[in-house]
């Protein structure tokens, strides 16, 4: 490679400054309409910003930057998830839409490719990845990325040979990736007759491995086992709708149409991939109809006003912090199993009533403090005087940063046993863990809580998880409306 001097003399300015402007993207399901046409979602969930394919009109050429805003947990259907601070550098002809918490950088007398390695280079300074809100998700703020500092070449044409100089590194890297199987150590070439378990073996190790969590790693993992059993023998050029849908098909005779739908995401990542190195000519996975077994009707576990009051009447809280004390929180505010254990006194706020919810606890492998499941789970929940008065005497000795309930290994089988015995004891439904947490949003629910109210207790998504969840007391509570609504008729006679 030659390597070429460069001489012109380098300036200072802050991003605002060189750039037209800096947009913040919002969730791409605001930008949904009837037109036709394609955009692209950039989400910082993924790890190339590919995104999903949307119908909407074209538009005109852009060269943007874009950077993530947040450390995130990466999405199962995507995977990947981007380094906070990093970003892609995109030159597109089609109109792209922002995901949460992505900022376009589209500059002015700055080369756009130049500006990607530069910020990427920088990996941005430690003020900027602050953890500016208070909470326990640290983001990039846009006061931060306007201001902050910014340096280059005079000339753009220096700034493309530099720009230059990198995209040749990366591509040579990107490459050798590619064009190379991890097996066992040994590296293999591919071509469009590797087998696609291997292709596909190759693309978890190389994109994911590392970039995901665990526990969603070996969900790529058994998606594997199922491509080796059901298709062992298939070369990349041989795969085309047919035989993918035929893949699918096999698949859904074990499995409920959800869960084939997560196959299919865990599966296409890849194969667009390879479509786009020319392994395989066109898309396979385009139009696929998904499949499934019937769902087993699923009737969830809770307990009612009566049973749950006579449950907390008789626990144990005589004595210092025990098992029965998470039964009475979890009951108490909805949370899940693994965020009730990694609560510490510093997350009560006893004056104001609230307990913050902004971490879990790795009780499966690491036993290590955790992100939450999703953004949306990261929340403040209101507490009543009650609990207020009984933690605030049980916890004000105890360190204020470390866990609550956990001072060894501990899991919610163990937690299950004590309230099963508990159950017994007292004559009421066995639940289990969860099963409390299903009883919180279910009295809350019959309670006449909004449904919009109950899910941000939870730390749902959205609402249609709720809606989904708790679907037969919703019906229960739109029969009882029907009567209401019909008492309330008949007395205007």
């Amino acid at each position: 490679m030659v390597c070429t001097f460069f001489n012109d003399s380098w300036e200072q300015h802050k991003l605002n400054e060189l750039c037209n402007a800096l947009y913040v993207g919002k969730s791409f399901t605001n930008y949904l309409d009837n037109e036709t046409g394609h955009y692209i979602v950039m989400d910082m969930g993924s790890v190339n910003l590919d995104g999903n394919r949307i119908e909407n009109k074209k538009t005109n050429l852009c060269r943007d930057v874009l950077l993530t805003g947040d450390l995130v947990m990466p999405k199962d259907d995507i995977g990947g998830g981007l380094i906070i601070g990093k970003t892609a550098y995109i030159h597109l002809e089609n109109k792209y839409v922002l995901g949460d918490h992505v900022f376009r950088i589209r500059p002015i007398n700055v080369n756009p490719l130049f500006m990607h390695y530069l910020i990427n280079g920088q990996a941005y300074n430690s003020a900027i990845k602050l953890n500016v809100t208070g909470s326990a998700q640290l983001g990039l703020r846009g006061i931060y990325v306007e201001n902050s500092i910014i340096n280059h070449p005079t000339t753009i044409e220096e700034q493309s040979k530099i720009s230059n100089l990198f995209n040749s590194i990366d591509n040579l890297i990107t490459l050798h990736q590619r064009e190379c199987i991890i097996n066992g150590g040994e590296m293999k070439q591919i071509n469009k007759n590797t087998l696609l378990v291997d292709y596909y073996e190759q693309w978890i190790n190389v994109y994911k491995e590392g970039a995901i969590r665990n526990v969603t790693m070996k969900k790529y993992r058994l998606t594997l086992l199922w491509l080796k059993k059901i298709t062992p023998k298939l070369k990349l050029f041989k795969l085309d709708r047919i035989e993918y849908q035929n893949i699918l098909n096999i698949y859904a005779l074990e499995h409920e149409r959800q869960t084939t739908m997560d196959f299919h995401h865990q599966l296409k990542g890849a194969i667009l991939d390879a479509v786009d190195e020319g392994y395989i000519e066109r898309d396979p996975t385009r139009k696929v109809i998904i499949k499934g077994k019937t769902p087993r009707a699923k009737k969830i576990k809770y307990l009612n006003q009566y049973e749950l009051h006579t449950l907390l009447k008789n626990l144990d809280l005589s004595q210092g912090v025990n098992f029965d004390w998470l039964i009475l929180i979890i009951a108490k505010t909805g949370m899940r199993f693994s965020e009730a254990i990694a609560l510490t006194p510093k997350d009560f706020d006893f004056s104001h009533q609230t307990l913050s919810i902004n971490k879990t606890w790795d009780y499966k492998e690491s036993g290590t403090f955790q992100p939450t499941k999703n953004k949306s789970s990261v929340r403040k929940i209101q507490i009543d005087w009650m609990v207020v008065s009984q933690f605030s005497t049980l916890i004000k000795d105890l360190p204020e940063n470390e866990p609550i309930f956990v001072k060894k290994p501990i899991y919610n089988s163990t937690i299950n046993d004590i309230l099963e015995r508990h159950c017994k004891k007292n004559n009421i439904p066995i639940i289990t863990v969860h099963g409390l947490r299903h009883t919180h949003a279910s009295l809350l629910l019959f309670a006449g809580v909004s449904i919009a109210s109950v899910a941000q207790r939870l730390g749902h998504a959205s609402m249609t998880t709720t809606q989904k969840t708790y679907l037969h007391i919703i019906q229960e509570l739109e029969n009882k409306d029907v009567d209401l609504v019909m008492r309330s008729l008949s007395g205007l006679c």
